[in-house]
């Protein structure tokens, strides 16, 4: 345990699906949740699933109707795991049940401070994050901003839960959506071109398990070289691109095809489309 450790306070995460759950399993692996977290889930089956780890407790919704509201007041640190959608009802379900001092952390895209704090009082302190699905192996990235009620020290805790499963970045809420575009969504765009590499070996006459290889390790590899270097990514691009070599043949093409427009197109509507849903569409 490092010499600086502070266990953190009370925890219940509302909705402890595949974010939620990957939070908690953070949360076990850091032993920072001394206080205990308590978890809720709609089934007692998927409840169960969780119900063996330490530390938590963990509330099936269909047995206890009152799950969320009793999860919330046991709590100091309450995040909202439910889908967008849900949440306004389950803020107005928890508000009468917060305890003194609480704070309330989304995980729900979309959804702005502002929906939080008109419905639970501009007294609550209140934050939104974006992190993204490594929280599943410890290596998020998250996104995190405070609302109007939130102190510095409201914000120390939380940022202190998230780093739990991976890197934080504090940014004002006007660059959560954008935020969401590179390292929300980036995990599904480093997918898709293992998924194409693997397919451009397939076509070139591998297996498919020797082509899914062959890329996988590839970019695993790339990204371990790039994070133990502390290198530009530019940099370690010249030095595998020998001149007049292959590599500097197939890189122009990747340029010719304007790849550094495509992604920003491809961010833009992304970009746009969280606007969308922040304005309900």
């Amino acid at each position: 345990m490092p010499e600086d450790f502070v266990a953190l306070p009370p925890i219940a995460i509302i909705g402890a699906g595949s974010m939620g759950g990957a939070i908690l399993q953070g949360l076990v692996r850091s032993g920072l949740a001394g206080s205990g977290v308590t978890v809720t889930n709609r089934t007692r089956a998927k409840a169960d699933a969780l119900a063996e780890l330490d530390g938590v407790t963990s509330i099936a919704l269909e047995e206890r109707a009152d799950g969320n509201a009793e999860a919330a007041a046991s709590a100091r640190v309450v995040l909202i795991g439910v889908k967008p959608a849900m949440v306004p009802d389950l803020l107005r379900e928890l508000a009468a049940h917060l305890a003194p001092g609480a704070i309330v952390v989304s995980l729900a895209a979309g959804v702005t401070i502002d929906t939080f704090e008109s419905i639970l009082g501009p007294d609550v302190a209140v934050l939104r994050s974006m992190p993204n699905t490594p929280a599943v192996v410890g290596a998020a990235v998250t996104g995190l901003a405070a609302g109007s009620a939130a102190s510095q020290a409201d914000v120390a805790i939380v940022r202190a839960l998230f780093e739990t499963v991976g890197t934080v970045i504090e940014v004002p809420e006007s660059e959560i959506d954008a935020l969401s575009t590179i390292s929300g969504s980036g995990p599904a765009y480093f997918f898709l071109l293992v998924e194409e590499l693997t397919k451009a070996a397939v076509g070139k006459g591998f297996a498919e398990a020797d082509a899914r290889v062959m890329a996988e390790q590839t970019f695993i590899g790339a990204a371990a070289l790039l994070r133990a270097s502390g290198e530009d990514p530019a940099e370690l691009r010249r030095r595998v691109t020998s001149p007049k070599g292959t590599t500097e043949r197939a890189i122009a093409v990747l340029q010719e095809a304007r790849i550094d427009e495509v992604f920003a197109e491809a961010t833009d509507a992304a970009l746009a489309r969280a606007k969308e849903m922040a304005a309900g569409g």
